[in-house]
């Protein structure tokens, strides 16, 4: 049986990883998880500031990665909406790719501040339900944290230019 694909992406908040994440899956028919969407109905509330998501992010990564390994190494692809935007997050998902056997696409939003920024702005429009967590003041505070994607961390990285 072949092992399947595990889809990833790395880039600033509002770089558009969501909306390349949703486009993979349905042109790939691959199962789509998004840390966002099971925070939220997880964790309602509860995620307000840096360490409440990475509170909360840890402990959903530690429930779900045992599933997503079974999943790879039943042949399923799976596209991981989970951010990939710093080293230690990515160290877990090489140890995901390498326990399940599994191939993988890493991709890589390459994305100024402000066109982030500006794609926030909008988004705050069209969702307002994340009016809480998707603001400037957040996209400061997780951006400082940001570390792009080196050729070292043994990744295939397929790059994007998004502004």
């Amino acid at each position: 049986m072949s092992r399947g694909t595990l889809y990833v992406f790395c880039g600033k908040m509002a770089s558009g990883k969501s909306t390349l994440a949703r486009q993979i899956a349905a042109e790939r028919a691959s199962t789509m998880l998004s840390e966002d969407h099971l925070l939220a109905a997880l964790y309602a509330g509860e995620v307000n500031d840096v360490s409440s998501y990475v509170r909360c992010s840890d402990k959903l990564k530690s429930a779900i990665r045992p599933v997503l390994i079974d999943l790879l190494r039943n042949g399923a692809s799976v596209v991981l909406d989970f951010p990939a935007n710093t080293v230690t997050q990515r160290r877990w998902i090489q140890d995901v790719i390498v326990q399940a056997g599994a191939s993988h696409e890493f991709h890589y939003l390459h994305s100024s501040d402000e066109s982030c920024k500006a794609r926030l702005k909008a988004r705050a429009i069209e969702e307002p339900q994340r009016h809480a967590t998707d603001t400037v003041a957040m996209f400061d505070a997780i951006t400082r944290f940001f570390e792009p994607p080196s050729n070292d961390e043994g990744f295939d990285i397929i790059r994007h230019d998004c502004g």
